[in-house]
């Protein structure tokens, strides 16, 4: 356990708090405050009762990017890949042999993301209860088997089957990999790290453009030809990483086979050094902290400006290589897929660098002001002009200022409740509206709209200049709460209530205070 100086320094106020529970002496504070015991590692105003060695921080943090961001970015970019390979799948001849007629391509978008929304919540809780480390690697040898039943199917019917089943299994990557990574990051620290798994949905975009036309080129797999190879080739690549991940992912920092012991209570003690009235980090279900997680104010305004922002998102993810086939029209299959490569290179790019510059200045909400204008222009671009070279330069806007939103909003969320409990709830709720606009973006590019989308595009430009005044206004909320809180007398208001009560407070405890 490293301590700032080799040692812990506690007020003497913070002694007299830990002697009223039980006797022990200074030598003893540090594993007293950050052993799993049932002990506050803040006081009751939040402030943590320790003070870390940055030099160790840093060393551990930095072990824990390398055995944990490297599978989940695998898995979540195959999980991506498998959920918008049908877009490229398109362009390839799959609702020719499907004999898709009118909107039946839309439905069969629109399948997936009714389960997809039905299964967000129930999921992440399933992912608490059986622990991240098999629950992830488990979904993702599912769905990698759904995209390959995607390649055998003859019929609408079956496509929307598989994709029912595919949305099932997919609901739990997006919030279980964010809980997970909760588990073992500080609140600064978390936007970021989401964000180096998070960029593999532009990057999914890029890769899966080039995948397609590289497995296009081949003659035949096995007994398959042509969109039939992108399902059952990306699946059995998906089912592989799966069975790396059921290897190389631990639940949680206590049970991880790579740290020291000195590294465990280093890891656990400095996230729970940020959660005020919390007496154990992996807590155990309960129905109050649940509630929280999902009813916070900042959760349900998360939770909508991700909604809308999954509209722009995932109508890239499925449109993207229609609006390039109706920019450049004369162009090869091969070519249009390629030319869906760049916008995703730049969404990668701002997906990163966002969240980057949000952990440097532990903030997030004036990134999501930063962000909505940028797509606010590109829609701008492609309602103004017909000119091929402005709308393809539009989609560039788009991709930069929309895919920065899942890292930032999963982050907000897990930022602004306290217990492991509430964070899973609370990113569940925000995923699960988010994968609401995702539906809606199953309708946002209508057949008859062709080929400029008129509807599509004002949609989109609509939601973004939601996103920006909705952001501003919850920045606004979260700074004057925090100034109410200030006068609020803490002491005064947790009299008498045990620590259970203390605990289920969660962002209601009157020593919390919002991370915007």
């Amino acid at each position: 356990m490293a301590l700032k100086d080799s040692t812990l320094v506690p007020s003497d106020v913070e002694k007299a708090e830990v002697s009223q529970q039980e006797d022990v002496h200074d030598a003893d504070l540090a594993k007293f405050y950050v052993a799993e015991r049932g002990q506050v590692a803040t006081d009751r105003h939040g402030r943590p009762l320790v003070e870390f060695d940055p030099v160790a921080e840093a060393r551990l943090r930095w072990k824990i990017d390398l055995y944990i961001v490297p599978t989940v970015s695998l898995l979540y970019l195959f999980c991506f890949i498998d959920r918008a390979n049908i877009g490229n799948a398109r362009l390839a001849g799959f609702e020719k042999d499907l004999d898709l007629k009118g909107y039946d391509y839309n439905t069969v978008l629109s399948v997936f993301y009714v389960s997809y929304i039905i299964f967000e919540i129930p999921s992440n809780m399933a992912c608490k209860w059986i622990g991240p480390g098999w629950y992830i690697p488990a979904i993702s040898l599912a769905f990698g088997i759904c995209s390959v039943c995607t390649g055998f199917v003859t019929n609408f019917s079956a496509a929307c089957g598989v994709r029912f089943l595919l949305g099932i299994f997919e609901a739990g990557m997006l919030p279980g990999i964010a809980y997970y990574m909760s588990r073992w990051y500080r609140r600064s620290e978390l936007a970021f790290r989401l964000s180096l798994y998070i960029v593999m949905s532009p990057l999914a975009g890029a890769f899966g453009g080039l995948l397609a036309s590289g497995i296009l080129k081949l003659p035949h797999f096995g007994g398959l030809h042509e969109w039939r190879m992108i399902f059952a080739i990306e699946g059995i690549i998906t089912i592989g990483l799966s069975l790396i991940g059921f290897l190389t992912l631990t639940d949680r920092p206590a049970t991880a086979k790579w740290l020291t012991q000195a590294e465990k209570d280093l890891a656990i003690a400095r996230v729970k050094s940020e959660r005020v009235g919390t007496t154990e980090v992996l807590d155990k279900f309960s129905k109050k902290k649940i509630l929280r997680g999902i009813l916070s104010p900042v959760t349900i305004g998360t939770a909508f400006i991700f909604l809308l922002d999954n509209i722009t998102v995932q109508g890239l993810a499925f449109f993207l290589p229609t609006i390039v086939k109706t920019i450049y029209p004369k162009n090869t299959v091969v070519s249009q897929q390629l030319h869906t490569v760049p916008p995703y290179i730049v969404g990668a790019f701002f997906t990163l660098l966002f969240p980057f510059l949000s952990w440097r200045f532990d903030k997030r909400t004036i990134f999501f002001i930063i962000s909505a204008p940028l797509c606010m222009t590109g829609y701008i671009m492609f309602l103004a002009s017909t000119d091929a070279h402005v709308r393809y330069g539009a989609t560039f806007l788009c991709a930069a200022g929309a895919f920065a939103f899942g890292a930032l909003c999963n982050a907000q969320v897990a930022n602004n409740v306290v217990s492991d409990t509430a964070r899973s709830s609370a990113i569940g709720t925000n995923v699960m509206f988010g994968n609401i606009g995702g539906l809606i973006s199953t309708w946002s590019f209508l057949p008859f709209d062709g080929p400029d989308y008129h509807i599509g595009n004002g949609l989109n430009f609509a939601t973004m200049t939601m996103i920006l005044v909705l952001s501003i206004l919850m920045l606004l909320w979260m700074v004057m709460d925090n100034k109410k809180r200030e006068g609020r007398d803490v002491d005064a208001e947790l009299e008498g209530l045990s620590n259970l009560q203390v605990q289920e407070l969660d962002w209601k405890h009157p020593g919390f205070r919002w991370k915007p």
